[in-house]
């Protein structure tokens, strides 16, 4: 048995992922259409984006659309992908400019064509932008990343590349959506709900939460400066085993 490392604060996580809910609540309040809330989360989006590398954070996720959003009325949807669409097509020239790598996570083939498109412009320009990553996961469901990952690694148990008796973590990771990503250090949610909804379950193993009452859209820079104050004040306790937070050795470092 590994000896288990003693806990201790850590100032600012590597990773933070963010659970971004409240879209729709804050356009009800206002008497708004459900894209109102929609449209101001994208400038929430920006506004964390910038405020995360600001705080000294190396990695920002953002739950951006979930497998389960598809049951979603049609016309949320499409209005959602066309949003997204404009988003990437906006955002490109800034990503360039400020050096931000650009990243997705989830079954990015399910999206329309038109999203896809400039989803690989913007993962292909920004590759080799190596200090701060903006991760977006789309059409990502937590359970299906551990059936396709499933998939994988059996058919590669049956062409021969894997051992079936190798079951390590390191090994089975390696056919996760995010394998060379770190896992979140910090899961944060917004508007007051206390639950994860299948959002990295198994890369959440030993993050810190934070849940906030602030609405999506009302998200700022102070706010995501709370949650971090909030983290460094938390002992970090990783079990009995002595596994570490950290990305697994078969992960690239940032």
């Amino acid at each position: 048995m590994g000896r288990v490392p003693a806990a201790s604060p850590v100032a600012v996580p590597t990773h933070v992922a963010i659970i971004m809910d409240g879209n729709g609540r804050w356009a009800r309040q206002r008497g708004l259409p459900r894209i109102e809330g929609h449209r101001r989360g994208v400038e929430s989006v920006r506004t964390a984006t910038y405020a995360a590398r600001d705080l000294g954070v190396k990695m920002l996720t953002v739950y951006a659309f979930s497998s389960e959003n598809w049951s979603r009325p049609p016309d949320e949807v499409g209005a959602l992908m066309g949003l997204l669409e404009l988003y990437l097509k906006k955002e490109l020239a800034t990503f360039v400019r400020d050096r931000v790598r650009l990243r997705t996570i989830g079954r990015v083939d399910g999206l329309p064509a038109g999203v896809q498109k400039h989803l690989r412009a913007a993962v292909e320009e920004t590759r080799d932008f190596p200090d701060y990553t903006l991760v977006l996961a789309l059409n990502y469901g937590a359970r299906a990343e551990v059936v396709d990952a499933a998939r994988a690694y059996a058919a590669a148990v049956a062409a021969g590349r894997e051992k079936l008796n190798d079951s390590s973590w390191a090994t089975f990771s390696r056919y996760l959506t995010t394998a060379d990503l770190p896992d979140p250090d910090l899961i944060i949610r917004t508007s007051g709900e206390k639950r994860v909804s299948n959002f990295l379950l198994l890369q959440a193993a030993y993050a810190e939460f934070v849940f906030t009452p602030v609405l999506w859209p009302d998200f700022t820079k102070a706010d995501l400066a709370a949650a971090l104050a909030e983290f460094a004040t938390r002992e970090r306790r990783f079990g009995l085993t002595g596994e570490q937070v950290s990305a697994p050795a078969s992960k690239p470092a940032l």
